[in-house]
């Protein structure tokens, strides 16, 4: 039970970081924005991708730690 709480709050987090990540891109491209393909990530949005990447790692670990207990 308390699995499934914990692999709920880790899926609304993750979910709400990939947006806020995807707030940034594509919007300007489609404005006529700056066109550069690659950029490097700094500050708080370097800090973002880091979490979201904790989060993925974190919600596939609790994911199957769930699909396993519950075998």
């Amino acid at each position: 039970m308390i699995l499934n709480i914990i692999q709920i709050v880790l899926a609304a987090l993750l979910a709400t970081a990939i947006l806020l990540q995807a707030r940034g891109s594509g919007v300007g491209l489609a404005f006529g924005g700056d066109g550069n393909v690659y950029r490097t990530r700094r500050g708080v949005e370097k800090k973002l991708h880091v979490f979201t990447i904790v989060l993925a790692i974190l919600f596939f670990g609790v994911a199957l730690v769930n699909a396993l207990y519950n075998f």
